[in-house]
């Protein structure tokens, strides 16, 4: 009889599964403790459980927590792991040092299938989703797990598309009988899936991070495909609109590609859509692929958008690479995978 890995469950799941030997919420909450926060794969070692439900338990289930097939160091301290996991999927994760705050960049599916075309992770296809235990097994495999601060969901794939495994992975994070990460250390990007939008903010409480590349629907569409079925300006709209707690912060990732999206007026678009809001704008650099002739946007250009979009009543920042050396940046994920390689 195949096992249920426990990495991935909610401490309900658990619950449903030692319910019917007599077992009470206390004995799954220990459990979830157990291997969320201390990163037990030893169910004799789970304490304040009796030892007859650790035999019943390593007989339906185990705690699989799967390492990297590979690694590469960035000059800049980021690291970049390779995972194959037990059905043949592969994706990638980032590890990013930066003082106090330790971040991991985490995948949602092996691939993606929004076909942007600056995006080389969407030249890999898309080989399926993740399910909650995928996602939450890079954060729980790597060395530095036990210095994690920060989670962002801007690894390989849509996080939208795979929303229903993306909110579980996101309460696993979160939740006191879990890894209880501050909500607001955790941030989802999306290109838009307008339909999961409204369940994420009201069934989560993480950060939101839309992908713009452009204030004007007829060149966003050009870039980000997804355009044509969920339009950006009525994503923005519901941010608008939507009531957010203390904290919480709602945002636009602006990748600027010089001469293409950072002109005068491409600033006074941005202006005009995200005027009055709390909407946070966070510009990016770009990051060339093989074959591209277009160039990111000058340093100097980056901070004149930052500036005026400050001045403007637009809160603004202007975010550095990290891990472009070992293709670890944004949309640089699966540079270094084939087709071939992914065996589902």
């Amino acid at each position: 009889m195949k096992r249920t890995n426990l990495i991935g469950l909610s401490v309900r799941d658990i619950f449903d599964l030692i319910a019917s030997e007599g077992y009470d919420y206390s004995h799954a909450s220990s459990i979830t403790n157990s291997i969320y926060k201390k990163r037990i794969t030893d169910l004799s070692m789970i304490s304040k459980i009796p030892k007859r439900l650790k035999t019943y338990l390593s007989e339906i289930a185990v705690p699989l927590i799967y390492e990297p097939i590979a690694t590469k160091i960035s000059t800049d301290k980021s690291v970049k792991y390779l995972f194959r996991n037990p059905e043949g999927q592969q994706f990638e994760t980032v590890f990013i040092p930066d003082g106090r705050r330790n971040t991991v960049c985490v995948s949602t599916q092996s691939g993606c299938r929004m076909g942007c075309p600056f995006c080389v992770t969407a030249r890999y296809g898309f080989h399926g989703n993740l399910d909650a235990g995928h996602i939450i097994n890079q954060i729980l495999s790597i060395p530095p797990a036990e210095n994690v601060t920060h989670v962002v969901f801007m690894g390989m794939g849509e996080p939208l598309d795979n929303s229903e495994n993306v909110l579980k992975a996101c309460e696993i994070l979160t939740a006191e009988w879990g890894m209880a990460m501050s909500h607001r250390n955790i941030t989802i990007s999306t290109v838009g899936i307008t339909p999961a939008i409204i369940p994420f903010l009201e069934k989560s409480g993480c950060n939101l991070t839309l992908s713009l590349f452009s204030p004007f629907p007829g060149e966003r569409i050009n870039v980000v495909p997804a355009e044509k079925k969920y339009p950006a300006l009525e994503i923005i709209e519901i941010m608008k609109n939507f009531p957010v707690k203390k904290k919480r912060r709602l945002s636009v990732a602006y990748v600027m590609i010089s001469g293409v999206n950072d002109t005068d007026r491409h600033l006074e678009g941005l202006k005009k859509i995200l005027s009055g809001s709390e909407i946070r704008v966070n510009l990016l650099p770009y990051h060339q692929v093989h074959g591209d002739v277009n160039v990111s946007s000058s340093g100097e250009r980056m901070m004149y958008f930052k500036h005026n979009l400050v001045v403007s009543g637009i809160s603004a920042s202007v975010r550095r690479t990290r891990g472009a050396d070992i293709s670890a940046a944004c949309g640089l994920l699966a540079s270094g995978l084939s087709r071939s390689r992914c065996t589902k």
